[in-house]
């Protein structure tokens, strides 16, 4: 009970601002047993602020994105204990839910997408903004959303993600060991239990009621993108009436809601339209998640399969539905796709086309490679997960394939693209080709893509009425979870509806397994070919000249620090050991590639030598004309001169940087010898070449004994080997550029 005579909990906040953690923690559980909700709900609103931080960014509040148990054990400890699904915080939630409280939330903090919904006066797809939006009063500021206090704690919980600013780049944070992440997986194992059922909301007094649940929205459909919202927002809120659903329902709005939640602030920040827009080159981006952000959204996709397959085997079959199925297990069969996969669809999508062209792509690629294998996480994984040998994808897995055949195909076909544009000699990248080549090459998996395919470039024979039922979705009745419409048996019509759902009707399918997307598949073979010589050479140049002992050490070119090497890219971070890995990772990636797409060994060499002379999109060859021999690539005759043009364009200019490669590239002596016999001009003819580069000439004794005499009389002089070195450079620059000038006037001179 409330003591009138004792601080306003207003002011207890305020007071405890200024003290240690562990007491403030303190001083607030004691604030929320001993006042009513009539006197907490006024504070409710700032204490969460102080917690998650503000909206705009300004406030961190308690930083829950960079307290890390292993720097900051004790307070990490308080932190997870005082925000628990099971602590002190939840508890005060139910108390405030028990009263039926309601808090303002502005749309203009929302997603995008849903933000411009709301404010065109559209009802957003999802159940979860139904009968909660305020329209202000005269003069008011803008809209707001009227959450009862579970929403409003999980709005603000979810959102702190995305709404603080990202982590400083030379702050080492390791996402897994932070707290925001692992109240997310505890959240995750509350709300969405992979057994038993969801715990009931605690008391926060012995023999006190538990609250009530939300009241339910009224029966509305869902709604897909690209379809015409014929519902205005002013007509929804002007006719909303609380309609409470079915009691046994009741027991997961918490779980429901908390899925919702999740998923519109962390996923739907891109729309269809908006995706399709964004395809223009042109098109400026209007969200990038962090690595952080995608690292959480992967741990929900995980719990997400876990949770959907933890169903029972005689609830599994749609066949076997039927009132008896508990609210938990129907909202097991339906929380993928009814509520996930058209919005981390656009999300992979976007991430596929705008995220940097470096080794940070580890973590979407890993979120994505999660979404494709369901069979990770199901329940029967455990018994076969010491078998060295990759399991076969098991047939029962072929619905979810063909339900989500773009995310498999057509991002298979964005990552090519994405290999193609990236250094494969990096181990870094090397390991991203062998990951996704790894996981598409499982037993079955490749089967039942094609076959998905198959499904979908079917003609489509059906009756007309089915047409309409492209873009339905089923109505929520009270429930999020009202039944599904009818089952539809015909394999093709559900492939159709995933795809023109996804990507509007008018889309253009690249088959994963056609003609195109092989063509970039020989493309990628071909890199990796080239990369796996590449890293051999540098690993035979590792053995030969070891770090701190070659030549170009002793000049001071090489790095001291011994275990560096190779600054060309990131090999130099781990040595000889990262070069033996990229060749594994490339030897293995290019063997599952030739399973996927059934390659044969001389088919896969032959083709790839046929590509080395085509051309990629910007116009410039792979590789030069050559032979595979016994060490690998060799050039032909006809490979050595193939870039020979480039060299001809610059001996052709009349500038004085022309002048200075006709020097060095053009033979003046056959040029400017003047032959009398005929027999003598007829070989100068046959022998005249173009422009060519010769490094012959560093091979002579008389020029390695020059080179040694400049360093011996440097020495003499004090001149250190490298300064001496800059010194050559320097002066055989003064000399190209004087006998340049000297030799192009000369020429004007000639009769």
């Amino acid at each position: 009970m409330a003591f009138p005579h004792l601080q306003q909990p207003s002011s207890l906040l305020a007071d405890s601002i200024n003290k240690p953690f562990a007491q403030r923690c303190q001083d607030l559980v004691k604030v929320f047993e001993d006042f009513p909700a009539k006197e907490l709900h006024s504070i409710f609103p700032l204490l969460v602020e102080s917690i998650f931080g503000s909206l705009d960014g300004v406030l961190v509040g308690w930083n829950l994105r960079c307290l890390q148990g292993r720097v900051n054990p004790i307070e990490y400890s308080i932190v997870m204990e005082f925000l628990d699904p099971g602590g002190p915080m939840m508890k005060l939630v139910y108390k405030l839910q028990a009263e039926d409280y309601k808090f303002d939330f502005p749309v203009s903090y929302l997603p995008g997408p849903v933000k411009a919904s709301i404010q065109e006066h559209i009802l957003p797809d999802s159940p979860l903004y139904h009968n909660k939006v305020q329209f202000p009063p005269t003069g008011g500021l803008g809209l707001n959303l009227a959450l009862n206090p579970f929403e409003y704690y999980i709005f603000y919980f979810a959102l702190s993600l995305i709404t603080q600013k990202p982590l400083p780049v030379t702050l080492r944070v390791r996402t897994s060991d932070c707290a925001y992440f692992t109240l997310v997986d505890r959240y995750l194992s509350w709300f969405l239990p992979t057994e038993g059922s969801v715990p009931p909301p605690l008391s926060t007094s012995p023999g006190g009621a538990s609250p009530s649940p939300a009241p339910r929205t009224p029966a509305m459909p869902f709604a897909s993108y690209g379809l015409h919202h014929t519902s205005l927002l002013k007509r929804h809120i002007s006719h909303q009436t609380s309609v409470n659903a079915d009691p046994a329902s009741q027991e997961i709005w918490r779980s429901e809601t908390l899925l919702q939640v999740f998923v519109e602030m962390w996923l739907h920040h891109y729309s269809l339209e908006l995706y399709q827009k964004m395809q223009s080159p042109h098109a400026k981006e209007s969200f990038t998640p962090s690595e952080e952000h995608v690292l959480v959204v992967r741990l929900l996709l995980k719990h997400l399969h876990a949770f959907a397959n933890s169903l029972k085997p005689e609830q599994v079959s749609p066949s076997t539905h039927s009132h008896a199925t508990s609210p938990l297990e129907e909202f097991k069969r339906a929380a993928v796709p009814r509520f996930v996969q058209q919005k981390l669809y656009l999300f992979l999508q976007h991430c596929f086309g705008h995220w940097p062209l470096d080794a940070s792509f580890r973590a979407v690629l890993e979120m994505w490679l999660s979404y494709l294998q369901p069979w990770r996480y199901a329940s029967e994984k455990q018994a076969q997960s010491n078998e060295s040998q990759p399991r076969t994808v098991s047939e029962k897995w072929a619905p979810f394939v063909q339900e989500n055949l773009l995310v498999y195909t057509k991002l298979f076909v964005g990552f090519l693209n994405r290999a193609l544009r990236t250094d494969l000699v990096s181990p870094k990248n090397a390991l991203m080709v062998f990951r996704v080549a790894k996981v598409f090459a499982q037993p079955n998996l490749a089967e039942m893509i094609q076959k998905g395919e198959q499904l979908f470039l079917e003609p489509e024979l059906v009756i007309p009425h089915r047409h309409h039922r492209l873009f339905t979705a089923p109505t929520v009745t009270g429930s999020f979870l009202s039944p599904w419409p009818p089952a539809v048996t015909d394999a093709s019509f559900k492939v159709k509806s995933h795809v023109y759902s996804l990507e509007g009707q008018d889309c253009k399918y690249i088959p994963m397994f056609g003609p195109e997307v092989r063509t970039l598949v020989l493309r990628l073979a071909q890199l990796i070919t080239q990369a796996k010589q590449t890293a051999r050479s540098i690993s035979d140049q590792y053995v030969e000249s070891p770090p701190g002992r070659s030549f170009l050490s002793w000049l001071g070119f090489s790095p001291t620090d011994p275990n560096s090497c190779y600054p060309a890219n990131d090999l130099d971070e781990m040595g000889q050991d990262s070069i033996r890995k990229t060749d594994e990772y490339l030897e293995k990636a290019l063997e599952y590639l030739r399973q996927i797409f059934r390659l044969s060994e001389a088919q896969l060499a032959q083709l790839t030598l046929a590509l080395g002379t085509t051309q990629d999109e910007n116009g410039k060859k792979q590789l030069p004309d050559c032979i595979v021999g016994e060490d690998g690539l060799i050039l032909t005759p006809l490979g050595r001169y193939q870039f020979a043009g480039q060299m001809v364009a610059l001996c052709s200019r009349d500038d004085f940087l022309g002048s200075f490669c006709r020097y060095h590239l053009i033979e003046p002596t056959l040029a400017n010898r003047h032959l009398l016999s005929p027999v003598g001009r007829r070989q100068a003819a046959s022998q005249a070449r173009g422009p060519r580069l010769s490094l012959r000439f560093l091979g002579s004794y008389r020029t390695l004994f020059s080179f040694l005499l400049a360093f011996v009389m440097g020495s003499l002089l004090c001149i250190r080997p490298l300064p001496c070195t800059l010194l050559l450079v320097l002066g055989y620059l003064l000399y190209a550029m004087a006998m340049t000038l000297l030799t192009e006037r000369g020429k004007l001179h000639q009769p």
